[in-house]
């Protein structure tokens, strides 16, 4: 079997970072935040295994890929110039692809506008959600003692200086509250994707956790910090400051339906699924996503989907790219 490979692709004017492993039919990658294309480690070798050419970049801003200093240069359309250059360097013509968190967001928008390019999506964490009847800006609440969270990731250099005061406690707490072991804890009294207090930001009230997340070895949580103590977390939250931009963008393709086929996965405790409206918004997927061949629950897990549950991910995501071939 093929060892883990690492190289650079110049595309769009910037250089990403790529992982690869294996030969065989593409596919695409795609972390959330915070975290790298490391996050699918697992996946890496498991796909190698079933015969396929897993590519795993880390997107623009984060791990040692470039991070533009200019914070509209992080809008999806431009995630997604990305990686059609990052496929035209590569020879790809189509690539299924899979994402979690803001790699699903992005994953659902490169199947609705470029359905030539991107055939099939695994989706983890994030549902396909249709445009917003205002901007998020205006759609997310806050008021004198708080904001939602993704309002407070959206203030220039507020969440930044926070996060990076010391990079080994903040993924700590963000890594262990997201995950099924934080989330499912009785005595946890706070949902970090929900509202915070404007005093206390993001980590103040969160608990440090006795020790990191089961699902998390010391040395593989080691390779998360040593990468955001070289990238920083601007590039990264410098997704959320476009929120809105991206939403203007959406009025050029929001009534576009998903024709390709796709599979929804998300851990029994995920953190949003108590995000208000949640439920119905993936109750509804079918509406929009004529080849939805699945929408799952995977027990036991929590946020960080792909590294809590590999073996349950992996399965159902080999499985769904063994359907299309038959």
């Amino acid at each position: 079997m093929n060892a883990l490979t690492h190289s650079f692709i110049e595309t769009n004017g910037i250089r990403l970072h790529i992982t690869e492993k294996g030969e065989g039919k593409p596919v695409l990658l795609l972390h959330g935040f915070p975290e790298t294309s490391f996050s699918w480690r697992h996946q890496l070798d498991a796909l190698a295994e079933a015969g396929y050419h897993a590519i795993a970049p880390d997107l623009r801003g984060y791990g040692l890929s470039d991070s533009p200093a200019e914070f509209h240069r992080y809008t999806i359309l431009d995630i997604m110039s990305d990686l059609i250059g990052l496929l035209d360097a590569l020879n790809i013509c189509q690539i299924a692809i899979i994402g979690n968190d803001w790699g699903a967001n992005i994953a659902w928008q490169c199947v609705q506008i470029r359905p030539d390019r991107f055939h099939a999506i695994v989706a983890l964490g994030v549902p396909f959600m249709a445009r917003a009847p205002l901007m998020p800006s205006h759609l997310f609440p806050q008021n004198d003692q708080a904001w939602f969270y993704t309002i407070y990731f959206s203030q220039p250099l507020l969440a930044a200086q926070e996060l990076e005061q010391d990079i080994s406690t903040s993924l700590k707490k963000i890594y262990f509250w997201a995950s099924s072991e934080g989330n499912h804890n009785p005595e946890a009294s706070h949902n970090p994707f929900s509202m915070l207090s404007k005093q206390d930001g993001l980590l103040g009230s969160l608990p440090l956790p006795d020790n990191r997340p089961k699902w998390l070895t010391q040395e593989d949580f080691e390779v998360f910090v040593n990468s955001f103590k070289k990238s920083g977390f601007s590039g990264g939250l410098n997704y959320y400051r476009n929120l809105d931009q991206n939403w203007e963008q959406q009025g050029a393709f929001h009534d576009l339906k998903i024709k390709v086929p796709a599979l929804y996965l998300v851990g029994e405790h995920d953190t949003g699924l108590a995000m208000p409206g949640m439920q119905q918004i993936i109750a509804e997927m079918p509406k929009f996503i004529a080849n939805l061949q699945g929408s799952h629950i995977i027990p036991n897990s929590g946020h960080w989907l792909q590294q809590e549950a590999p073996d349950q991910v992996n399965q159902k995501m080999i499985d769904f790219l063994h359907s299309l071939e038959s």
